[in-house]
């Protein structure tokens, strides 16, 4: 479903990201992780077709993303690309419900009230949905983030640092919760980390380490 091939990644002339090849297969999850300036964040944003591949191919589910225009890029994240932020951006003026509607609005989608109600179910905020996010705990603003992002059951479900600062018992429960959204929807789900802890709470997931800038890129390999 994904698959990355001679992948590079410039800044200034320096090279801040390279992976010479990874696959994910629909439906499966997997780990990239690696210390804060690997490029992490840098390769989650190449995925969504935020950022448009220097060198490399990335291709989702056939679709080469070097190809798509900017406008065509939108409408194709919009569609098929779940993104978690590790700032959350709720926008505080709007409900919880709105917030999770809010990516249908911007790319011009049409909106399916029922399928963010039923997001918001699943995820124990139906009593939240006309709430405003500083009403709602740390928690609760995630699991809106998390709606937010699978509202258009999207093929690919990338999540940046879901887990930083949380306890044991709260990486675990966010954890569980983007692996059994994805599961409903059929996604791949990609989780950006430094925390080692993803690996023993997604013990199936294939494993991609980046390196410290500088050093050679390890092999992606099943955890």
């Amino acid at each position: 479903m994904l698959t990355i091939t001679n992948l590079e990644h410039r800044y200034g002339g320096a090279t801040v990201l390279s992976v010479p090849s990874f696959d994910l297969p629909r439906g499966r999850h997997a780990l990239l992780l690696g210390p804060s300036g690997s490029g992490k964040s840098t390769l989650l944003h190449l995925l969504a077709a935020i950022l448009t591949p220097q060198s490399g191919h990335i291709a989702v589910d056939g679709v080469q993303l070097a190809m798509l225009a900017p406008r065509a890029a939108d409408a194709w994240r919009a569609r098929h690309v779940g993104f978690l932020p590790q700032q959350l951006a709720l926008v505080a003026s709007l409900t919880v419900r709105d917030n999770v509607l809010l990516a249908s609005y911007a790319s011009g989608m049409a909106a399916d009230p029922q399928r963010a109600d039923s997001l918001l179910h699943e995820l124990g905020l139906a009593g939240k949905a006309r709430a405003h996010p500083h009403q709602l705990s740390g928690g609760q603003r995630q699991r809106v983030a998390i709606a937010r992002a699978m509202l258009s059951m999207p093929r690919l479900l990338l999540a940046d640092e879901p887990t930083a600062s949380l306890d044991d018992s709260a990486c675990a429960t966010v954890v569980r919760l983007l692996a059994r959204q994805a599961a409903q929807a059929n996604a791949s789900l990609l989780i950006a980390s430094h925390d080692a802890r993803l690996v023993a709470a997604l013990p199936d997931a294939a494993v991609l380490r980046l390196p410290a800038r500088g050093e050679s890129p390890e092999l992606p390999c099943a955890a």
